[in-house]
């Protein structure tokens, strides 16, 4: 039966060279213009990462096009059924990486040479909870804090470009069995190559991260909501026993909802309930609501950049 939701949400990447990388970025541009997408995707010389929303068929067209490219025909997109578009522009950018990580030096680091072993969704779940395994997240703190894997280890990171120097952490690990995971995979490629670059005998990652688990399995023993970056911020994964873990920044009372501080010279990104963000005005703390700068709180704790109107 077709679904009555008309609009879909894709997340990909694909780690492949691309000749002539910032023009390719422009033309990608313009097609998806044509097709009416909206979202943010990133052009590098070492490949793309996306995630696009429009149409049943606009997406489909996307899809297919792509998969149409020999060098893009093993892209896995993951893909949502939503109600609405999950942006409301798009970017298409070139930049020097994929995902940032300061690691450029393809002599050293290079996941189309050499990464973890991927692992499908069912064999992650079967593996994860063995005595010589340690499962690495190796997404953002806030990620981690609005939901991750039982007995999860993470590094406690801002950003993933901070990974590199948090990785002597590890040190004592180097004998296990190591699973790292993300939102879709692409940081696992990059996070996983530079495990086996320091020494690491044995790295895995979980294929397609997060979202495809929770497509692929029942979601059972992730504990609370998946941080993606679009609209929803948050999805559900778990459909086994679903759960809140984080909690509201103020008061402490479970919340899942995450904003960005109302003062643009914070723009702390955190967890706020409902209450607190009227009562706090959209911000974390009391000398950000009496910041001269401070942003007007619609409620959303989402603030629009100014964006040029090329990339709309």
């Amino acid at each position: 039966m077709k679904s009555m939701k008309k609009y879909r949400t894709l997340l990909y990447y694909c780690y492949t060279p691309i000749e002539d990388a910032e023009q390719f970025a422009g033309s990608h541009l313009d097609f998806c213009r044509s097709l009416g997408l909206k979202g943010r995707i990133i052009v590098a010389p070492e490949g793309l990462n996306g995630t696009v929303s429009g149409t049943e068929d606009a997406c489909e067209t996307y899809m297919t096009t792509l998969h149409a490219i020999p060098q893009f025909s093993g892209i896995d997109f993951k893909v949502d059924e939503v109600d609405a578009p999950s942006f409301v522009k798009l970017h298409v950018r070139y930049k020097p990486e994929i995902v940032h990580s300061g690691l450029r030096d393809p002599e050293v680091i290079n996941p189309m040479e050499k990464t973890g072993i991927h692992l499908d969704p069912a064999d992650f779940q079967q593996m994860k909870d063995r005595d010589d395994v340690v499962v690495l997240d190796v997404r953002s703190n806030y990620e981690h804090q609005l939901g991750h894997f039982r007995n999860a280890l993470t590094l406690d990171i801002e950003n993933f470009r901070d990974f590199p120097r948090k990785i002597n952490e590890l040190a004592h690990l180097k004998d296990k069995k190591v699973i790292t995971y993300c939102t879709g995979g692409i940081k696992c490629e990059k996070a996983s190559a530079l495990l086996l670059h320091e020494g690491f005998r044995e790295v895995y990652q979980l294929k397609g991260g997060i979202i495809k688990y929770g497509k692929e399995t029942d979601g059972r023993d992730f504990e609370g909501k998946c941080y993606v970056f679009d609209n929803r911020i948050a999805v559900d994964i778990n459909r086994h026993n679903p759960s809140v873990i984080s909690v509201c920044h103020n008061c402490g009372k479970a919340s899942a909802r995450m904003i960005n501080c109302a003062n643009p010279e914070c723009n702390e990104h955190f967890s706020q309930c409902e209450e607190c963000g009227w009562a706090m005005d959209g911000c974390c703390s009391d000398s950000c609501m009496q910041h001269s700068r401070k942003r007007p709180y619609d409620g959303t704790g989402y603030y629009v950049k100014q964006t040029d109107p090329s990339m709309l």
